[in-house]
């Protein structure tokens, strides 16, 4: 056999695994035994005893099984290899693909001689490389430039095939891809010509519908995707004769929402109007590579002011150096663990390099032609010949550049896998430094480590310059894939699926939302970005705050002012942040109007809120301004809507006693049901006109009778009315009696109320607690209130009556209302018969609706629910002996209670502070994590929030004195309701 290409012992590298050698040289030795090629099998069983022959197989059987399964599989061209050479070899691989793979019709035949070629491809860049035949840039070239081949080879066979069906007519069947107007764009390393050896190939796929005379009913567009989706199959569909390239598609623009193929257009117009500056720095390397280069030439020259501008402004170079920030690069003396160290996208590795580069490139080629090179080594040199890096450090990042990529296709050329970690066994480090030419595992370690710090120490001086954005570590969101050093951070923030929050990211800079299409306002949360995710990640769940992130600025209508505020006041950042992540009712507030955080910036936004009369006067001031009866309840939300995200902001950042907000919340509803009720009386007046008398009052139970509201109550309210008497009607076009009249006036007030509009919805309206609950009529006149509160009613209904207020109405009509209600609840009481009923009411409840958990501080025994038991039932027993002891909120009556000595003041001083403690907890949890709050689930920030709230130093605090509270509550309900009930049962 003539030789030509058989490296000496000198050039190859070292032996890796001697066991695997041996075993290469028994599977070699069974090879030529079933080889029938009796001139083959001489020629190739003479190749152990030349000692290069035998060093050369040692090599590849001991450091690469793919490399010893590309020979023994095809010795027939192993053999060729040798005589003829890489380039030789290459040529006719090359030759045989355009003259007789890609005019084959047999999709099937066409699939296994792209996996042939591309496997002796392999061979011989692999021989080619690891013997030093040929440099890196060589090596890369020959991997690109078969890619190239094999994409064009493909989209031939495709093409006609699509012509036999009638889908499309080309120009020329015997050309098929000259003008055929569907091109790839190579990206990325392939776009450079600097291709791994077992590399991804990015690409971009478009097509202008102008060149594609298209015949199908589906459309060009629909046809291309799927002639894309053919194209991807014969690439990377795993046969029994391999894969061709494994493709990445990813780096289109917006990749979660655009199709496979773009229409060239349209994507122009993407880049111009939503690119942004790392999609400008993949352009850097990006080439027509296949298909219609002319369409491909002709989309990149439209974007060469996109990528390469001469003018940048202030905000486009701030976002360059934002994205080098936001990478925590260190000078100097950082650990670097070799085993099992990314040597792509880890410290000191290849990544950095390139973004070394692509960062100088951007910032300066725009004014400079010479620097707009796609290769690496090549813009390091022109940067230096620029005079942008000193000619040492691109020296210094060349020869490291060389080391890592010929490292990277070692580790690749193992078992032909896309891989860029070394081991992190010493053995198979071991191999591998033996693979890259070193026989002692520590000189390979020294002289890697040696590169890695190079490269270091020369990306951290890129940025020194630079205030860091990034905290706790590296937070980028450009590129296709995520960086793992940034999933790490983000898991090391809180976030359990950083890999999520990637591509939630990457689509906001995409300009999905209105809020992100324009340039300054991506740039602006790119600066924004670290902080918001540190902020974020410190609130009790990450993920949840998050999207709901998301969902803000889905609803924003731009996004540079309210991102300018959280820029210049990163105050802001922290409170968006803690709303988002912790109090959901506060986040939807927000969401629907972002411009509530600028009055967080309002010196008096912790203050406590005027009170109820100056509450009143802004209302009336501000529905004077309506147009019509939709504008009135448009304003009343936005109002009350706003004064409540400022109350609940207190709250969630304990700025505020209990007792302060309770009773600001409860004006705010105050004030909404008592100046809504005029315009929606109006509104009925002028169909049904009006009744004499003094009209309509409403009382209020529940939280808003006895002011202890909380975010989330709703109201129960019931509506009374001043009868002239059933005979007479209202004086308009459509008279009404006046239990017609006043239920309608009641039902258009809970619309009012609780109807949502744009601005939201101002509360849920419970009406329920009316005489005959659901069955009655929704209002009652002032007698049938009265007679049925003094025949009929529930002991219970009694109970909830103790916190009954008027808080809209004729104020003569509310006085005299609150006159007949105490005249009923002062009435003397079958004391044991009130008990008893209490009781079995408490039994029912617990019953029916039972607790959820010991933090479920309304219902659980010992909490809330009984608090307000023993101060309602012990009125009733009392209150016509004493009358003082009536007060409509659980805490005032425990007071006046003991004050008339009906409690023992110990006793209710204990009562007191339980109730206050639980008062706080249900707030705070009502605010926050709902119903839905269990300690062990709950995250840490939540917890200590919640601490901080009850004044306690931890959430173990927060339980102890909750089961102090609740114990104390249950001893005293025991005492004063449940005992003496049981025992006035036995006596019954």
């Amino acid at each position: 056999m003539d030789v030509k290409f058989l490296p000496s012992k000198d050039d190859l590298p070292h032996l890796g695994d001697a066991e695997r050698a041996a075993l290469g040289f028994e599977h070699w030795s069974e090879r030529l035994s079933r080889l029938s090629d009796r001139q083959l099998h001489d020629d190739l069983a003479k190749l152990p005893d030349d000692p290069a022959g035998r060093h050369l197989l040692q090599v590849v059987f001991s450091n690469s099984g793919f490399l010893t399964q590309c020979v023994l599989g095809d010795l027939e061209f192993f053999a060729k290899l040798l005589q003829e050479g890489p380039e030789r070899c290459l040529e006719e691989i090359a030759t045989a693909l355009r003259e007789e793979t890609a005019p084959e019709a047999d999709q099937n035949r066409v699939m296994a001689e792209l996996r042939r070629a591309k496997r002796r491809c392999a061979l011989l860049t692999g021989l080619a490389d690891i013997s030093g035949h040929w440099n890196l840039g060589q090596v890369c070239g020959a991997l690109a430039d078969f890619a190239d081949l094999a994409l064009d080879t493909s989209i031939a066979h495709l093409l006609r095939r699509a012509q036999e069906r009638e889908e499309l007519e080309l120009g020329d069947s015997d050309n098929p891809l000259e003008a055929c107007g569907f091109s790839v764009l190579a990206m990325g390393k392939y776009g450079a010509g600097e291709l791994n050896y077992s590399s991804d190939i990015d690409i971009i796929l478009l097509y202008d519908p102008e060149k594609i005379a298209y015949r199908h009913s589906r459309g060009v567009a629909e046809g291309m995707v799927r002639l894309t989706r053919d194209l991807v199959r014969l690439m990377e569909e795993r046969t029994r004769d391999g894969y061709v390239f494994r493709t990445d598609l990813r780096l289109r623009p917006d990749p979660g929402a655009t199709p496979l193929a773009l229409e060239m257009h349209s994507a122009i117009t993407y880049y111009e109007s939503l690119g942004q500056n790392w999609e400008r720095a993949a352009m850097i390397k990006a080439r027509a590579a296949a298909g219609d280069r002319a369409v491909g030439e002709a989309f990149l020259k439209e974007l060469t002011p996109f990528v390469w501008r001469r003018n940048l402004d202030f905000w486009a170079i701030q976002d360059v150096h934002s994205i080098k920030r936001q990478i925590n690069a260190q000078k100097g003396g950082s650990v670097v663990a070799v085993e099992g160290h990314n040597i792509k996208l880890g410290r000191g590795g290849i990544r950095e390099i390139e973004f070394f580069a692509q960062t100088q490139q951007l910032i300066f080629g725009g004014r400079d032609a010479e620097l707009r090179t796609p290769r690496t080594r090549d813009a390091l040199q022109a940067l230096a010949k620029a005079q942008r890096i000193s000619q040492e450090d691109a020296d210094s990042l060349c020869e490291a550049y060389v080391f890592l990529r010929t490292l990277e296709h070692r580790l690749q050329m193992v078992e032909d896998q896309q891989t860029h970690s070394l081991p992190e066994t010493p053995e198979r480090l071991r191999e591998i430094g033996a693979f890259m030419g070193y026989e002692e595992v520590e000189t390979f370690r020294k002289a890697l480590l040696e590169r890695l710090h190079t490269v270091e120490d020369r990306y951290a001086h890129l940025f020194e310059e630079e205030p860091s954005l990034s905290g706790p570590g590296n937070l980028v969101f450009t590129g296709g894939e995520p960086d793992p050093d940034t999933l790490k951070t983000l898991s090391e923030l809180g976030f359990k699926d950083g890999a999520r929050v990637f591509d939630m990211v990457r689509a906001w800079h995409h300009g999905r939302y209105r809020a992100m299409r324009s340039e300054r306002s991506r740039q602006l949360l790119t600066e924004i970005m670290p902080t918001l995710l540190q902020q974020l990640g410190g609130t009790p769940n990450p993920d949840s705050a998050l999207l709901k992130f998301d969902e803000f600025l889905r609803g924003l209508p731009s996004g540079v002012q309210i991102f300018s505020m959280l820029y210049q006041n990163p105050k802001l950042l922290e409170l968006l942040a803690e709303v988002l992540g912790a109090a959901p009712a506060l986040a939807e507030q927000l969401g629907r109007n972002p411009a509530l955080l600028e009055a967080v910036l309002e010196p008096d936004f912790f203050d406590p809120l005027p009170d109820r009369e100056a509450l009143r006067g802004e209302l009336t001031e501000m529905l004077g301004r309506a147009q019509d009866t939709q504008d009135v309840l448009d304003l009343a939300r936005r109002w009350a809507n706003d004064r409540r995200f400022q109350v609940g902001v207190q709250i969630l950042r304990g700025a505020a006693e209990i007792e302060e907000t309770e009773a600001a919340l409860s004006n705010l509803a105050e004030v909404a049901v008592a100046e809504l009720l005029p315009p929606v009386q109006a509104e009925l007046a002028e169909r049904h006109g009006r009744l004499p008398g003094k009209g309509l009052a409403v009382l209020a139970l529940g939280k808003l009778g006895a002011q202890r509201m909380t975010v989330t109550s709703d109201l129960d309210l019931v509506f009374v009315y001043d009868s002239p008497g059933e005979t007479v009607t209202s004086d308009g076009d459509k008279p009404l009696p006046p239990s017609q009249y006043y239920g309608r006036l009641a039902q258009r007030l809970i619309a009012a109320l609780a109807s949502p509009t744009g601005e939201g919805s101002l509360y849920e309206v419970d009406p329920r607690l009316r005489p005959s609950g659901s069955s009655g009529p929704i209002a009652t006149s002032l007698k049938g209130l009265i007679d049925y509160e003094r025949e009929k009613a529930w002991t219970w209904e009694l109970m909830a009556l103790t916190r009954c207020r008027v808080v809209a109405g004729d104020p003569d009509f509310a006085k005299q209302v609150e006159e007949e209600l105490t005249a009923v609840l002062t009435r003397e009481r079958d004391a044991a018969k009130v008990l008893r009923d209490a009781e079995d009411m408490r039994r029912r409840l617990e019953k029916e609706f039972p607790a959820k958990n010991r933090w479920d501080v309304k219902g659980d025994r010992g909490g809330l629910l009984d608090q307000d038991f023993i101060a309602q039932a012990l009125q009733l027993c009392h209150a016509h002996a004493k009358p003082g002891v009536l007060a409509p909120s659980t805490q005032a009556a425990l007071r006046a209670l003991a004050k008339e000595g009906v409690l023992p003041e110990d006793q209710a001083k204990t009562l007191v502070e339980a109730n206050r403690l639980l008062r706080k907890i249900q707030g705070f949890l009502r605010l926050s994590a709902g119903a839905d709050f269990t300690e062990k689930d709950a995250p840490q920030g939540l917890k200590d929030a919640l601490a901080r709230t009850c004044g306690l130093k931890d959430i173990e605090a927060v339980r102890r004195e909750m089961k102090a509270a609740t114990k104390a509550t249950r001893k005293a309900y025991a005492a004063l309701i449940e005992e003496p009930a049981a025992k006035a049962a036995e006596d019954a």
